[in-house]
């Protein structure tokens, strides 16, 4: 059981003040710092760091103790001091980025090198004030105020004698989980609001054989099913209901499904003999005899088990991903099951998706613990708290009442609702529920809660906690997330050969697996489908507790000031007066998100807007939707440049609104992610100058970039269009050395290509990470159809990519890649679009594309489809639009479940919706079948 003060603490300022002392930004921010000033970093860190550590523990215990009163301010100082030598070196990094801008400028080799190598501005000797156009006084000062706000503590923590926190990983002790382990015994559960996982468990436990054998680990005659969510979610409680009715079937026919039924609370530290003898007892019903070693033990419980169909529950699994040799412990716990029977199942229930991974589980036996909605909830809460309680008619009625309240602030926690609700079971007292309501219900579940938090590692919890800043219910979507974390600084790798946004993924799904963020759905971005994730109530309360006054959201009906200290604020409702006022002595801002759509109805607006947000010269995130009025051209003010913080600049416009950038926009050498929605104008003042901006990773823009040499911007990850032209800086060999491109690529202006070899220099083979690639001529180019061949022949995509879109192309052969005749190309493509091309004839052989899942037609010439289309097997979709020559499908494979054809030629069509007539017989068993006619030849055609 943890010490009860711990608990205590875990809810209030406590876990405000290790949130960020055990973010990575303390000894970050020291040993950049100590570096450029020449100091004796080691040894100044190996003092700094034990401190640290000692405390954090201060941290844990002090919440409510008089030592806070003492410790606050302390700490205070030390969060303000970290914050402002982080400021001063990003500082020094602008002045280093500007200084070797311009000394490359005059040789273009120099910014390629600076381009490839480009880790960090910083320069690798003792900083010189002539050199950063900063005073070194400056760093030293701010380096020393942490210096002495941390000495300043730990004198504090000398008074408290408070025993040592380090592990024998030399990481922080986390404490162990407080509940007790759920029993068996005593009479089944009522399990409400989950009869769906339930069912579906009960399902995937009786499942034959023959339908699960893809579903077990190769040689084993179990298969794994898993229960994941967060602390206090009802995982536990939902296996209590499958093992209770697997046991009760099995005793009341003599006989069931399993011939033994063990359930075995594991928990965060186990014990492999305990656990052993646990097994023993549950397979015979007798104790467990004593054995001198484990392996005696082990073997005499594989007697026991040998040939039978064993059910085994393993309770309350814990997992640290990061921990190399956690896995092989975990997997300890199942060998004596390799002597059961095919068929044998094993149920887990964990916080973490990724303990299921590592017991063999498959991604479809992985379970998410759903949300209960607050009817649901009601429900649960007072079947605890009123079960058979007697009392009468009036009090019933009025402590129903009361008992909505008390609900209500339990933020649906089922783990809440069982202990909350029993307590009041305990005392069916009027006076005593209303007493109850207006006390803190939720210091046991949002303890539990703690735990996990505290489990995660240290840079995914600052990741975390900056989620807070979000509205509750705002869907999250993981791309955007993880450019706003790159941009912040949260995260960090020092092998060079690893992407800050794949670490950022890797946090992400580190959040996601235990539950901390959760699968919300799907909506649609650029007209895709994306998933969203939405973060629970609770940890929604845990992330504030954490992120303390750093974060802060003006929402509507927002009554409370904003701390003058903030530095991440989310705005929801935007009033330009509002923002005035609120934003005025905001200077420690570094992010401003504003949520809802911001009306721009004049230059006027715009310029005092701009105003506005230059004067938060600190800024590193800036995030707005705008709408103007009518078709708006507005162009940034050259203040822009004053940001010279920012990395991530979010404008989203309109398609009808078009945009200016001013030359000071390339003095934003920090500059990350630019986002423009839907913009079609995007203008450059100094479009040559584009390039010093060699951090840039992302645009996202319906326009291209106008601009000259962009593949000298080499950490480009997201390019929205590549026009090639004929003329010095467009070609396509621009493309070479943007290696780290990804998601969708379109190239436009393919016309002006004129060989092979200028195509295969571009080594879009090598572009792994594209998923999606158009490439498109003009319609109606004079480049011959030979040429059009060897170039498209030379454009040979990597053999990952997902969806492939080629437009008006006129060459009459199709390149190797797509026949399946060359070594390279894709390999699993899902989707391809072909646009406007002119062959008659038969459409061309796709037999290649044997994983295609869609196919769609779009203005092309041929009469027929493809003779082997029935080989595409995995084909679900096929969609033909404004054809007007086809005349005959061909045998179509049995898989297709979509058939839609538009503004075909009418003799075609007629034959497609005729019964008896051949295209009918061939598409007749698709459950689906659209056609349609446009009423005007050409309007209205769908975005291809």
């Amino acid at each position: 059981m943890a010490d009860p003060i711990t608990i205590g603490a875990a809810v209030g300022w406590g876990v405000s003040a290790v949130g960020w002392l055990v973010s990575p930004i303390i000894s970050r921010i020291l040993n950049k710092g100590f570096a450029h000033l020449d100091f004796n970093t080691s040894e100044k860190l190996s003092i700094l760091d034990i401190q640290v550590l000692q405390l954090q523990r201060v941290m844990e215990v002090v919440d409510e103790s008089t030592y806070r009163v003492r410790l606050e301010p302390l700490l205070n100082k030390l969060k303000s001091a970290l914050y402002e030598a982080e400021d001063i070196l990003d500082r020094v990094e602008y002045q280093s980025l500007k200084r070797q801008i311009q000394d490359a400028k005059s040789d273009s080799s120099k910014m390629d090198l600076l381009r490839k190598n480009l880790r960090s501005a910083m320069p690798s000797s003792p900083l010189k004030d002539e050199e950063s156009g900063l005073s070194k006084f400056q760093l030293e000062k701010s380096l020393k105020k942490i210096e002495s706000a941390i000495s300043d503590a730990c004198k504090v923590l000398e008074q408290m004698n408070l025993p040592s926190v380090i592990n024998e990983n030399g990481r922080r002790a986390v404490a162990t989980i407080s509940r007790g382990a759920v029993t068996t015994a005593g009479p089944p559960l009522r399990v409400i609001g989950r009869d769906q996982e339930r069912d579906k468990i009960t399902a995937l436990l009786h499942e034959k054989e023959h339908h699960c054998e893809a579903n077990t680990i190769s040689g084993t005659c179990y298969s794994v099913i898993g229960i994941h969510g967060i602390a206090g979610s009802g995982k536990s409680t939902l296996a209590q209901c499958v093992y209770d009715y697997e046991k009760k079937y099995k005793q009341d026919r003599m006989e069931g499904h399993f011939d033994i039924v063990m359930w075995i609370h594991v928990s965060q530290k186990f014990d492999l003999d305990s656990i052993f003898r646990d097994m023993f007892e549950g397979a015979t019903g007798e104790e467990c005899p004593k054995f001198n070693s484990r392996n005696a033990l082990e073997e005499k419980l594989e007697d026991k088990l040998r040939g039978k169909q064993i059910l085994l529950v393993l309770d309350d699994v814990w997992y640290n991903i990061r921990n190399s040799g956690c896995r092989e412990e975990l997997q300890k716990l199942t060998y004596p099951l390799h002597v059961g029977k095919a068929g044998s199942r094993i149920l887990v229930t964990t916080q973490t998706e990724a303990a299921l991974v590592a017991l063999g589980a498959i991604k479809e036996r992985c379970i998410p613990i759903s949300n209960l909605d607050d009817e649901v909830f009601l429900e649960m809460f007072m079947h605890y708290a009123l079960r058979d309680a007697r009392v009468g008619d009036h009090d019933r009625r009025i402590l129903e009442m009361i008992g909505e309240d008390i609900a209500k602030k339990l933020k649906r926690s089922p783990l809440a609702a069982r202990t909350v609700g029993s307590r009041l079971h305990d005392n069916p007292n009027v006076e005593f529920w209303r007493s109850e309501k207006d006390r803190d219900l939720l210091n046991e579940t949002m303890g539990a809660l703690w735990w996990s938090y505290q489990y995660l590692d240290e840079h995914v919890r600052r990741c975390f906690a900056y989620c807070s800043i979000f509205p509750r219910g705002h869907r999250l979507k993981r791309d955007e997330l993880v450019k706003l974390w790159v941009a912040e600084g949260f995260i960090k790798t020092s092998k060079p050969e690893e992407e800050m946004e794949d670490v950022a993924k890797n946090y992400f799904n580190e959040l996601l697996s235990a539950s901390f963020l959760q699968l919300g759905g799907k909506q649609k971005v650029f007209g895709h489908e994306v998933d969203y994730f939405t973060i629970h109530d609770l940890l929604c309360d845990l992330a504030e507790e954490v992120a303390g006054t750093d974060c802060f959201r003006i929402e509507k009906g927002c009554t409370r000031e904003v701390p003058q200290d903030v530095r991440y604020l989310f705005v929801g409702t935007y009033n330009r007066e509002m923002l005035n006022k609120k934003m005025s002595g905001l200077q420690k801002l570094r992010t401003l998100i504003i949520g809802n759509m911001v009306q721009i109805k004049s230059c006027e607006v715009f310029a005092s807007m701009f105003t506005i947000l230059t004067g938060l010269p600190k800024l590193r995130v800036l995030s707005l939707c705008v709408i103007g009025g009518g078709h708006c051209r507005f162009s940034f003010p050259d203040s822009i440049g004053q940001l010279k913080h920012l990395r991530y600049f979010a404008f989203v416009v309109p398609v009808v609104i078009k945009l200016t950038l001013p030359a000071a926009f390339t003095k934003l050498y920090h500059m990350q992610v630019v986002d423009f929605g839907h913009c079609t104008s995007l203008a450059f003042s100094s479009g040559e100058d584009m390039m010093n901006l060699i951090n840039l990773r992302c645009v996202i823009s319906m326009a291209g970039l106008d601009f000259p040499n962009v593949g000298r911007l080499t950490w480009l990850q997201m390019l929205p269009i590549f026009t090639v032209r004929k003329k010095q800086g467009y070609e396509l060999h621009q493309l070479k050395h943007l290696h780290k491109l990804q998601a969708k690529l379109q190239i436009h202006g393919l016309e002006n290509v004129q060989s092979k070899d200028e195509a295969l220099e571009v080594n879009l083979a090598c572009k792994e990470k594209l998923t999606e690639l158009v490439l498109q001529w003009d319609n109606g180019s004079c480049s011959s159809p030979e040429v059009q061949a060897a170039v498209l022949e030379g454009l040979c995509p990597s053999k990952y990519l997902e969806r492939l879109h080629i437009r008006w192309y006129n060459g009459m052969t199709l390149p190797n890649w797509m026949m399946g005749k060359h070594m390279g190309g894709p390999k699993n493509l899902q989707e391809l679009r072909l646009v406007g091309w002119s062959q008659r004839g038969l459409a061309p052989d796709l037999g290649a594309f044997v994983h295609l899942h869609s196919l769609y037609l779009f203005s092309c010439s041929w009469e027929a489809l493809p003779g082997n289309m029935e080989h595409l097997t995995s084909l679900k979709k096929l969609e033909i639009y404004d054809c007007m020559n086809m005349r005959s499908l061909g045998a179509l494979p049995k898989s297709l479940e979509e058939f839609t054809v538009v503004s075909c030629n009418h003799k075609f069509m007629r034959s497609c919706i005729t019964t008896d007539e051949s295209n009918w017989q061939k598409i007749e068993h698709i459950p689906k079948k659209t056609f349609e006619i446009w009423k005007a030849h050409g309007s209205n055609k769908p975005f291809c």
